[in-house]
């Protein structure tokens, strides 16, 4: 299985500094996208040490081999940040969120913390295979906020889990088939809180890979841009 990557990150319009980070490990089938928590201590930091560990995997064999190495340099990162957070004055946290895809043999492995988002587009319809671990998303679980108008709850950007928070890290994984024309894409909030999935979708149904990143990326500029923005999009050949 062969697969074409597209990559793309820029910092928006509001913050200085771009807290997001992101890995494609194409050539092993494997891509992440990190995302430093907005208004914490060293975001930044957080996000490269989580697609650090990532890049330097050892080499397995056979998907679920490999999602485990994944959970368990997360998992390593995860006490590092902790441990990087206490040694410093004062309390703080020092955390990001994390994304990723994982494809080999006709299956894919999904694998998260946080907000940031995976999604699968076959035949023109769209599937997010993530589910954000966000205060928001635990209101509309209970029935208590309408999703279509969660984008405008005022703890929209309050996230309940991510690497670098507290002692255990729980590393949710989704599980499925992939075929050739699938695409998947793997985002941070900073496109996600802009552009609707149905936008998502229409984008990369009607333009090649490329033009559809560039395009997104614009799309989230003229719209403000106040949080850094990354997206990769991949293509199973």
């Amino acid at each position: 299985m062969a697969f074409d990557c597209v990559a793309r990150t820029h910092v928006g319009l509001r913050r200085k500094v771009n807290e997001d980070s992101m890995l494609a490990r194409t050539e092993r089938g494997y891509w992440a996208v990190a995302d430093g928590m907005g208004g914490h201590d060293a975001g930044d930091v957080a996000s490269a040490k989580v697609t650090q560990a990532l890049q330097t995997l050892p080499i397995v064999y056979g998907l679920d081999e490999l999602t485990g190495t994944i959970v368990s340099a997360l998992k390593k990162v995860n006490q590092e940040l902790i441990a990087l957070a206490g040694s410093a004055e004062g309390q703080r946290t020092i955390g990001s969120t994390v994304v990723g895809i994982a494809v080999a043999a006709g299956q894919f492995r999904c694998f998260w913390a946080g907000d940031s988002r995976a999604y699968r587009i076959r035949g023109g319809e769209i599937m997010q295979l993530s589910r954000d671990h966000s205060l928001v998303q635990s209101l509309i679980d209970a029935g208590m906020v309408d999703p279509k108008e969660a984008h405008l709850h005022p703890n929209a950007n309050v996230i309940t889990r991510a690497v670098g928070v507290t002692p255990d890290l729980e590393i949710d994984i989704a599980s499925g088939d992939a075929i050739p024309g699938d695409r998947f894409v793997l985002a941070s909030d900073g496109l996600t809180r802009l552009v609707t999935d149905d936008e998502l979708a229409a984008e990369l149904a009607s333009k090649p890979p490329e033009p559809a990143a560039d395009a997104l990326i614009e799309t989230v500029l003229s719209r403000g841009a106040p949080d850094n923005v990354t997206l990769i999009i991949v293509t199973l050949n």
